[in-house]
């Protein structure tokens, strides 16, 4: 076949690649979207739990779809109201009846001291949370106007509604804006190149527009509650780090290769070859790791599982499919003006090579000062505390927030969230009289809603009212009976939640650790490296939390971590920190073939270092970006996991994991083994490039050339 008639070929089957692509993306584009199902509760959980149960009984009850607002008018100056005040307090109660269920407001009630006046607006919320959040807008217009010196805020369930969804207004742009900027930034650091990094964004970018597309369809076709926000938020930062990430690997591999072979079509043929294997051993392991919250209490876990799950699909297959088609296309010039030609030098990574031979030279201390460091960082995580209270679930105050804590300077800090205790009528005076023991008649809290007494005053209600004879309510459809009344409300669904999160950790945790073992044991066909590089993941995660902890506590002033974010931290540490490693190792694995272990392992590390780095640097930035939301659950995932995959990119596979490979020699590959080294043979034809690593080593432009 003349070059000719190859490289026509190479062409047709590129743009038939690339039109292939974008025929699949409009049938995704132009699928039918289903009905979003109904959450199974307000918190997502299931009806084995009391909360679920309470708001499916709530459910039967003429109330079921009134919630009240809470209006709450003080001074500005924290001054008692005075009787013009309360006048003018009593006046407007009447003009918010509009507003309420029923037409009426009951009048004003003023705290014991006189410095707070609240009033109780019943809102409907049968038509969901925007026409909850277009009311109590409308709701706080009407407030508008008040005496001077009074300031009024609107706090309580649909308040807190509102306000959540206005956290997520226009953040699926803001968040892809700030994602686009980062990735293009370092990609352009990275290249130095004005046109190279353009193609694999502008390729990320539509996997990431397709992923969300096909969520909207295959979320809901499961019957799974699709929540928008946090669910998409995570999904769309984990699409763009990963099919980087990828891209990152086969853009250097290719270059190495356009090194050897003076056929585009050929040198990207043989880049696929080689990284082929690394990419779908990293997507699958991140699959099965983030599938395993299929498993999970959590609804919002459940979607977030499928989301994720298909956005890394998406990411492998634009990375083995759509990228390189697009590559070839465009042929060398792409790399302009690093344009790699055919017998170009190849020079040994200066950074990395000598950071190889620093390392080999002592593996023990090097292993046992690396051990150290993340024992230490680790440390910082003895005094973590966990479990936001409801007013500490944003990072920007909102106006809520603001309400209830006036509130709770004057009522008890329960008056914004009532707990729920239901019962049979007959049942229903001995249950207040046990209710009263804990808490006040109405149920109306003492503590806040969602901290540890909160917790604490839950636990000791729902024993003691299902202590009462004959308390227990009617079963209704789809509800287990339970032995006495039960005890819901939002309140008590926090409760619930955060008991559910412990269930998941205990439960997925180690099955995540198993089927990643799994999986390296596949493709390593070994047991003893399987077995360690889990081990150096599991360290990095406590670590990264250590880290992060300190940073929350002592810098960023958080009073805690969500009860979510250990599971969901752990889950995307675990899954894409062993994704580094895997990179790592199968390189090792494939130079030690020819070189012996130890060689083998300052190969790949040499040639790997810089592509890797950059990898890893970009996934850590580009999580970090969940901080632009304003919610503490993402800030907190977004930094745990930039920290984590930053411990694991420069400490981990840079030292820990070389260092082991050096102690253990060919031990590290147990029970399989890496054939001798042979001896007196020429230099293999395909012998590592290091001219990128080089590069990289001096001054981190370009990313090395890498096998992985």
């Amino acid at each position: 076949m003349s070059v000719f008639t190859r490289v026509a070929r190479g062409r047709l089957a590129a743009w038939l690649t690339v039109a292939a692509a974008i025929v699949l993306s409009a049938v995704v584009f132009g699928l039918p979207k289903p009905d979003n199902p109904a959450s199974v509760s307000s918190t997502g959980l299931s009806v084995q739990w009391q909360s679920t149960q309470v708001e499916r009984l709530q459910d039967e009850l003429p109330s079921r779809d009134v919630q009240p607002a809470i209006v709450v008018v003080s001074r500005a100056d924290g001054a008692p109201l005075t009787e013009p005040d309360r006048a003018a307090i009593t006046a407007r109660a009447g003009e918010l009846g509009r507003f309420a269920v029923g037409g009426r407001v009951s009048p004003p009630q003023t705290s014991p001291d006189g410095t707070v006046a609240l009033l109780a607006v019943p809102m409907s919320t049968a038509d969901g949370q925007t026409a909850v959040a277009d009311a109590v807008a409308d709701l706080r217009t009407a407030l508008d106007g008040l005496p001077t010196g009074l300031t009024a805020q609107v706090t309580g369930a649909p308040a807190f509604t509102a306000d959540l969804t206005q956290v997520f207004e226009g953040a699926d742009v803001t968040l892809l804006a700030v994602t686009a900027g980062v990735v293009a930034l370092l990609l352009l650091v990275t290249y130095r190149s004005p046109f190279l990094w353009i193609v694999p964004l502008v390729v990320v970018g539509a996997t990431e527009q397709l992923t969300l597309r096909a969520v909207d369809t295959i979320v809901p076709a499961l019957g799974i509650h699709l929540q928008e926000g946090a669910v998409t938020g995570i999904a769309s930062v984990l699409v763009f780090g990963a099919a980087t990430d990828y891209a990152l690997l086969l853009i250097a591999r290719y270059r190495e290769e356009l090194r050897r072979e003076a056929d585009r079509f050929a040198a990207m043929r043989a880049a696929l070859r080689r990284t082929a294997e690394p990419i779908l051993a990293s997507g699958g392991t991140v699959v099965l790791g983030v599938l395993t919250l299929l498993l999970s209490e959590q609804e919002n876990n459940r979607a977030l599982a499928v989301a994720c799950a298909t956005g890394i699909v998406f990411a492998m297959l634009s990375a083995l499919f759509v990228l390189p088609a697009a590559l070839v296309l465009f042929g060398r010039g792409l790399f302009w003006p690093f344009v790699p030609r055919v017998g170009g030098p190849a020079r040994e990574g200066r950074l990395w090579g000598r950071l190889g031979t620093a390392v080999v030279r002592r593996p023990l201390p090097v292993a046992a000062l690396a051990t150290l460091l993340l024992a230490g960082l680790a440390l910082g995580g003895l005094g973590i505390r966990t479990g936001l209270s409801e007013t500490e679930q944003f990072r920007v105050k909102p106006e809520a927030v603001a309400g209830a804590e006036t509130l709770a300077r004057a009522f008890p800090a329960g008056t914004t969230q009532p707990v729920a205790a239901l019962t049979t009528p007959a049942a229903a005076p001995p249950v207040v009289a046990a209710a009263t023991a804990v808490a006040q008649v109405d149920v109306v809290l003492e503590a806040e809603p969602g901290s540890a007494d909160s917790d604490r005053a839950i636990e000791a209600l729902r024993a003691a009212v299902a202590a009462v004879p004959g308390s227990a309510p009617p079963a209704v459809d789809g509800v287990e009976r339970f032995d006495g009344a039960v005890v819901g409300g939002t309140v008590a669904a926090t409760y619930d939640s955060k008991e559910a999160d412990g269930r998941d950790l205990r439960l997925i945790l180690p099955i995540i650790l198993l089927l990643v073992a799994a999986v390296l044991v596949l493709l390593l066909r070994g047991l003893v490296a399987p077995a360690l590089l889990v081990l150096t993941v599991v360290a990095s995660f406590f670590a990264s939390l250590g880290a992060a902890w300190l940073l929350f506590d002592l810098v960023l002033g958080f009073p805690a971590l969500d009860s979510g974010v250990l599971l969901l931290a752990f889950v995307f540490l675990v899954a894409l920190g062993v994704d580094y490693n895997i990179f790592l190792v199968t390189r090792a694995r494939e130079d030690a073939r020819r070189t012996g272990t130890r060689d083998g392992m300052l190969s790949a590390l040499r040639v790997t270092g810089g592509v890797i780095t950059s990898a890893g640097v970009l996934l850590a930035a580009v999580f970090a970006v969940l901080g632009v939301l304003p919610l503490i659950l993402l800030t907190q995932i977004g930094v745990i996991v930039c920290i984590g995959v930053l411990l694991d990119t420069l400490l981990v596979r840079t030292v820990l994991v070389p260092a082991l490979v050096f102690l253990l020699g060919d031990r590290f590959w147990w029970p399989g083994r890496i054939p001798p080294a042979p001896t007196g043979d020429a230099p293999d034809a395909d012998a590592p490039d290091a001219d990128d690593a080089g590069r990289a080593g001096r001054d981190g432009a370009e990313p090395a050339a890498a096998r992985s």
